[in-house]
């Protein structure tokens, strides 16, 4: 009995612990928005190092790329070094557009367009095509400043997302007790990344 015991208590530890990896994947650091890691895509130079200029100023780490494909190169082998991608429109290896659509279909990051053409259509081209924003050059430090909200609301909507998962899997009767444990650290997630959100904005 001790042993069938011990072996119960080792499989709920890491299945525990197994979630729990899980969940910081999306937890954000708690002095945030300070060092909000921010890959910029341009194939303007001199674009490319004022808006690095500007994005330090805020306080936040910034890898610069020239290229949409190297851009996406380096997503697919770092996604997790990364918060969100500031893409230029017009390239000419690949355009602003497509690099959305491979990190909308790959990835889960949320991505800003910049463009100096602020034509409704192509505003709306990028929208629907899944930007979470949509600058227009040149690009303003004080728009800079804000781009942590997108990520605030990605990470609010994973929290949503555990929190129907853990419903789903109670099947509409009484949670167990590991059940009850996610939902509590989901809820306290979502309620810190509340507060910076408050903090943020201050």
């Amino acid at each position: 009995m001790d042993t069938e015991g011990a072996d119960k208590h080792s499989g709920s530890t890491a299945a525990n612990e197994q979630t729990d990896i899980e969940q910081k994947e999306h937890r954000l650091p708690t002095d945030f928005p300070r060092g909000l890691r921010v890959l910029v895509v341009d194939d303007d130079p001199l674009c490319l190092k004022i808006t690095e200029q500007m994005l330090k100023r805020c306080n936040y780490e910034v890898c610069t790329c020239a290229t949409a494909a190297k851009a996406l190169e380096q997503l697919r082998d770092k996604s997790h070094d990364f918060d969100l991608v500031l893409s230029d429109v017009y390239m000419p290896d690949m355009d602003g557009f497509k690099l959305l659509e491979a990190i909308g279909l790959e990835l889960d990051l949320p991505v800003i367009m910049m463009s100096s053409n602020g034509e409704h259509t192509t505003v709306m081209r990028g929208v629907t095509h899944g930007a979470c924003d949509f600058l227009i050059k040149p690009v303003r430090i004080e728009e800079l400043r804000n781009i942590w909200q997108h990520v605030i609301r990605r990470s609010r909507n994973h929290t949503a997302a555990q929190l129907r998962e853990v419903e789903s899997e109670e099947g509409g009767t009484e949670g167990d007790g590991d059940s009850n444990r996610k939902r509590k650290e989901l809820c306290r997630d979502g309620s810190m990344t509340g507060e910076r959100d408050d903090d943020g904005g201050s």
